[in-house]
């Protein structure tokens, strides 16, 4: 962990924000803001891969790709995590289809991870990289979508943002102070 993590208590389950690297976490499952290949790349999907090792990109080949919006499921291969739940984030173009292709990343991530007996999982702030989404309005909507997610019937015990900037945990702590 690099810096300090909050946490809020929502239902059944606990919310956390902390700075750091996802690819080191300890969670059931870890999320991949992916590209439509699913293929290594730049950014969380770089680091995600090259930790993964290649089995990941063997096993993301068989999935067909992702639309943005939508998630699948590998095994976490060398990672901790025993899964990587990948999804496309959209390229920010300053529409209303943006935030809700955001809003389908995350309920979409959270529902597989519940239809397989995931019980803890680990987002990045998707789409905020090289796609452009602006850190204060994806910190928004991502909050918005797990906290009502989460507030639902859910075998999810522990919901964790890991947010790799100062900046992106600034903005996500800002929203997450807002929602108590």
């Amino acid at each position: 962990m690099t810096g300090t993590l909050e946490r809020l208590a929502i239902g059944e389950a606990i919310l956390e924000l902390m700075r750091g690297d996802i690819t080191k976490q300890d969670t059931d499952a870890i999320v991949n803001a992916a590209n439509a290949r699913l293929a290594p790349g730049g950014g969380v999907a770089g680091a995600i891969h090259r930790v993964a090792g290649p089995g990941l990109w063997e096993e993301c080949k068989t999935l067909g790709g992702c639309r943005t919006g939508e998630a699948k499921l590998t095994s976490g291969h060398a990672l901790r995590a025993t899964y990587v739940i990948h999804t496309v984030g959209p390229v920010y173009s300053g529409t209303s289809q943006d935030a809700e292709d955001l809003r389908a990343c995350y309920r979409n991530s959270l529902r597989l991870a519940d239809e397989n007996g995931v019980r803890s999982v680990s987002f990045p702030a998707i789409s905020t990289g090289a796609f452009g989404y602006p850190l204060e309005e994806a910190a928004q909507i991502s909050l918005a979508t797990v906290t009502e997610y989460i507030r639902e019937e859910t075998g999810l015990k522990l919901v964790r943002f890991v947010l790799y900037s100062q900046s992106a945990y600034d903005a996500y702590q800002s929203v997450l102070t807002s929602l108590r």
